[in-house]
């Protein structure tokens, strides 16, 4: 059977911006558990706590996942999924790599290895009820993933006994090998006695002394299928009979219009020949068909999913079809071009009504796509992709309670950033509510974003935006958004030039102007030693093009810092048009808790200054402020926020009037200082949709209808989950 790699998916999977009808079922995430208030009293909440593998009990009440920094098996209580609880967590005494649940018992490989040649490992028996270790069954190497029969009468663990990724440049073999070992369950729990170990070795043709299984997935026939990533093979190994059955070499795919290279700039231009897949996790979709995650290691990695029959066929292959719904969804991570791009690495599969549903769960992109499964010899369909946290690593389908949840394996304690959270959606009717902005494709094909840093309306049409992208990217742009669209749209894009070059700036702020084109604020770093570029203030045309620099006199330069201008706006126009910029933070000679409104004239190229008081920030975090924009009548509104996470963060709206206030000379010590008034707390608005509060709240503004839009930056993926949310506030009160 020739396989269905699809050259021209768009016309058949990837109908992104097309959403179901408001009758047909969805998935909405309800919650988001940060792990890390699982952690007991007696442990640092400073450390890194992560969710990896998790499992979920038969009712679907309870949820166990596998934490390999804490090395514990933290526990969920989900009987009401819009309301996570802690419930518990067990300290394993090594590195707990998956996870599976029989009965009241939770089975957790546990990795004790003390080097790459002297793997060793063994399956912990947890008692959920009283969260103690009952048992412990050595396994004689690394154990990585575990996987129940549907009698529940045999566990069977993929032993990887992985590589040293540093020795030799991971190329394999380097031995021992690795193989499938099956421990049978019995009237008293999992009996060691049984262990029966299938050999792998010499199947695959790379390197089959040194097969290293990495995930099982158990049909309702009793067979296994294991995914050889490295090896890039499949094996078929009969349970009862301990026999493998039938492998094959997971292949190869060509891959279309994606990009290659890491270069700042998001082009699906390249092409890619031959890519080994090398599949990570693999779901059966039924006893005969399977979909594996093609990751890919050290010589592949094809970006997309797979669905085989059995018997070693390609009945389908989703080309670049994946990498392309991360570019319109603004999750594609630029960074990991020249490597695996979006790099698929989970899936799973389950029976919801009448249909059958797989999820496909991105590493880079932190996204979970949802397909529906149209059974043999018929293309799956594209339905959603939910947000989830940073890498999601496990997904497990619960669909007796019309459940799916994810885990986000990366927390960045450490850079000030998100923690790790497991994502709970529930299916119900309805509206999707993310995407709430993506983009469609214009003449030139597909239009890739990310990292939007500031907002402007359009002054004549309703519900038509503008926003910038900051320096995530290499090329600045202009981004054209239409808001009377749900999902918003993003409909077209302009490169912003400098002398017929596309310009690389770090733009945090965009204002239309009277006459038309644009002013763009573009934020500089002086403390940078290499490269102390400053602020800048640029006038644009309506293509994008730059027609003046306008750079600080040097009375403000010296005094400056990296976080600088972070919004701009106008009022006024001809000789009396004025442009107002805000800083984001103190510089070196503004009073603590002050930070700068800047007021420039271009008919006098005169400058002006008043000073805008921050609240406090909380204890190790900092205050500031991230956009400005013209309300008339002399007022304006700002974006105040703090640089936090989750529902301790703070992120405002509010307004301040100029009115009677006359903006010092730079340089003079006796500066106005306006008085802001709250507006609108933000956070509501961004917990809505289940999610943690996202940090970067920068984009806000009005359309000529009087609606308000808010929208937050992603850093465009990078070190961030890519989420991007995009807020209708309706008409606000004056």
């Amino acid at each position: 059977m020739t396989p269905r790699i699809l050259g021209s998916l768009a016309a058949c999977l990837l109908a992104t911006t097309a959403l179901p009808a408001s009758a047909e079922p969805v998935f909405n995430r309800v919650a988001s558990f940060p792990v890390v208030t699982n952690l007991p009293a007696d442990r640092d909440r400073n450390t890194q706590s992560v969710a990896e593998i998790i499992a979920a009990t038969a009712d679907g009440m309870m949820l166990a996942y596998t934490d390999a920094d804490q090395k514990a098996l933290g526990l969920i209580d989900i009987a009401d999924p819009a309301q996570p609880k802690p419930a518990g967590f067990v300290p394993v005494g090594g590195e707990p790599t998956s996870v599976a649940i029989a009965g009241g018992k939770a089975l957790v490989a546990i990795v004790t290895s003390p080097s790459f040649d002297k793997p060793s490992g063994h399956i912990a028996v947890i008692d959920l009820a009283r969260k103690t270790i009952d048992a412990i069954c050595e396994v004689g190497g690394q154990p990585d993933s575990v996987k129940l029969t549907a009698d529940g009468r045999t566990l069977a663990i993929a032993m990887e006994n992985e590589r040293d990724e540093k020795k030799d440049k991971g190329k394999i073999p380097q031995l021992p090998a690795g193989n499938l070992t099956l421990i049978g369950i019995g009237p008293n729990g999992l009996d060691c006695s049984t262990k029966r170990v299938v050999d792998l070795t010499g199947l695959a043709e790379v390197a089959p002394e040194d097969p290293e299984p990495e995930f099982v997935d158990i049909n309702s026939r009793g067979e296994a299928v294991v995914t050889i990533q490295e090896n890039n093979h499949i094996a078929i190994v009969d349970i009862a009979s301990g026999k493998v059955t039938k492998h094959f070499s997971a292949g190869a795919v060509t891959l279309d219009k994606i990009d290659t290279k890491r270069d700042g700039i998001i082009a699906p231009v390249d092409r890619l020949e031959n890519v080994k897949r090398e599949p990570d996790a693999v779901a059966w979709l039924d006893d005969d068909r399977f979909v594996t995650a093609n990751e890919g290691d050290y010589e592949g990695g094809s970006r997309g999913f797979t669905i085989f029959r059995k018997d070693g066929t390609v009945e389908f292959d989703s080309g670049s079809s994946v990498d392309h719904i991360a570019m319109r969804h603004g999750h594609y991570p630029e960074r990991r071009s020249a490597a695996k791009g979006s790099e698929p690495e989970g899936v799973t599969a389950g029976q919801f009504g009448s249909e059958r549903l797989f999820f496909v769960g991105l590493e880079r992109a932190s996204l979970a796509l949802v397909y529906r499964d149209n059974g043999p010899g018929r293309a799956p369909d594209f339905l959603q992709a939910l947000p989830t946290g940073t890498a999601p690593e496990g997904l497990i389908a619960i669909p007796s309670r019309n459940l799916l949840v994810v885990t986000g394996e990366v927390d960045a304690v450490k850079d000030g950033l998100g923690r790790s959270h497991v994502s709970i959606y529930r299916r119900a009717e309805g509206t999707p509510t993310y995407p709430s902005i993506v983009s469609v494709d214009g003449p030139a094909g597909i239009i890739p974003w990310g990292a939007l840093s500031g907002l402007a309306a359009d002054r004549t049409v309703p519900g038509k935006l503008y926003a910038v992208t900051d320096s995530a990217y290499a090329q600045s742009r202009i981004l054209e958004i239409d808001a009377t669209a749900a999902p918003a749209k993003i409909v077209r894009a302009l490169t912003v030039t400098r002398g017929g070059k596309p310009a690389g700036l770090d733009l945090e702020g965009i204002a239309t102007r009277p006459g038309g084109g644009f002013w763009l604020a573009s934020e500089g770093n002086p403390e940078r030693k290499d490269n102390p570029v400053g602020d800048i203030l640029l006038r644009v045309a309506a293509d994008g093009s730059i027609e003046e620099e306008v750079t600080l006199p040097e009375v403000l330069t010296r005094h400056g810092v990296r976080f600088g201008f972070e919004g701009v706006t106008v009022t006024g126009q001809g000789a009396d048009e004025a442009v107002w910029i805000a800083v984001q933070r103190e510089w070196k000679d503004d009073p603590k808790g002050k930070t700068k409104i800047l007021r420039y004239s271009p008919a006098t190229k005169a400058w002006g200054v008043l000073h805008y008081p921050l609240e406090p920030a909380a204890s190790g975090a900092w205050m500031g402020l991230s956009e400005i924009t013209a309300l008339g009548d002399d007022r304006f509104a700002v974006i105040e926020r703090d640089n936090l996470f989750g529902d301790t963060a703070v992120k405002t709206l509010k307004t301040f009037s100029v009115k009677g206030l006359v903006p010092a000379a730079l340089g003079a010590t006796d500066i106005p200082t306006v008085k802001p008034l709250p507006w609108r707390d933000l956070v509501p608005d961004l917990k809505a949709t289940g999610g943690p509060v996202l940090d970067k709240v920068e984009g806000f503004a009005v359309d000529t209808a009087g609606n308000a839009f808010v929208v937050t930056d992603n850093d465009g993926v990078d070190n961030s989950s890519g989420e991007t949310r995009f807020l209708r506030l309706g008409k606000l009160p004056n």
